[in-house]
C-alpha cells in the first residue's frame, strides 16, 4: 500500500512529506528531487496541515495600509458603481442543458430568418422606388415639358411637412444645453 502511494507521488512530482520533515522522509523526497535534478529546498513538497493552522498563518501576514496608499478616486467610484452580486452560472442536468441549447439555437435561427426577411423586404421596396424614379427620369413630361420634369417635381419637398411648413427640427432653436423648464405644464390651446 505504502509503495503504491510513493509511486503515485513520484508520478505527480511531489513529495508526501511535510516541508519541515523533507530531509527525514528520505525515499520519496530524494527520488523526486533526483529525477527532477533539484535540491531538497527546491522540490515541491506535499504537506497535510489542518485548516485552522493555515488560517492562523494567513492572519499574521496581513499588511496594514498606510494613509498615503489610498486608491485613486476614479477607481473607487468605478468599484462602487459596479454591482457586487454576480449571478450564479446556469447549471443544468444533461437533458435540460441539451433542451436549453436546442431552444436557444432555434431562437437564434428564427431571429436570423426574421432579420433576413426584413432586409429582403427593405431591398425590394428600395429597388421598386429606384425603378420608379428611373422611369420618371427617362419619361418626357406632360405637354411640351422636357425629359426628367416629372422626376424633378417628384423630388421636391413641397407640402411634405404640411402647407407652407418646415421640418420640426427647424422649428425648435438648436441649443447646446437643455431648457431650464423642460415642459410647460401650464400651456393650453387658445
Amino acid at each position: 500500500m505504502a509503495s503504491s502511494i510513493y509511486c503515485l507521488f513520484k508520478r505527480l512530482s511531489i513529495s508526501p512529506c511535510p516541508a519541515t520533515n523533507a530531509v527525514s522522509c528520505g525515499r520519496a523526497a530524494t527520488a523526486t528531487t533526483a529525477r527532477l535534478g533539484l535540491g531538497v529546498a527546491q522540490s515541491r513538497l506535499f504537506s497535510v496541515s489542518s485548516t485552522s493552522q493555515a488560517k492562523e498563518k494567513s492572519k499574521g501576514k496581513k499588511k496594514k495600509k498606510n494613509k498615503g496608499d489610498e486608491p485613486d478616486p476614479r477607481i473607487r467610484n468605478i468599484k462602487l458603481s459596479i454591482s457586487r452580486r454576480v449571478p450564479a452560472p446556469l447549471r443544468f442536468a444533461r437533458n435540460r442543458a441539451l433542451r436549453h441549447w436546442t431552444i436557444h439555437r432555434a431562437w437564434l435561427l428564427f431571429q436570423r430568418k426574421e432579420r433576413e426577411r426584413e432586409q429582403r423586404e427593405l431591398m425590394r421596396t428600395y429597388q421598386s422606388m429606384s425603378n420608379a424614379c428611373e422611369e420618371l427620369r427617362t419619361t418626357s413630361g406632360p405637354g411640351t415639358r422636357d425629359e426628367g420634369y416629372l422626376y424633378r417635381v417628384a423630388m421636391e419637398k413641397k407640402g411634405v411637412y404640411g402647407h407652407n411648413s418646415i421640418p420640426i427640427e427647424y422649428a425648435r432653436p438648436q441649443t447646446e444645453t437643455p431648457a431650464r423648464e423642460a415642459w410647460n405644464h401650464g400651456w393650453t390651446r387658445e
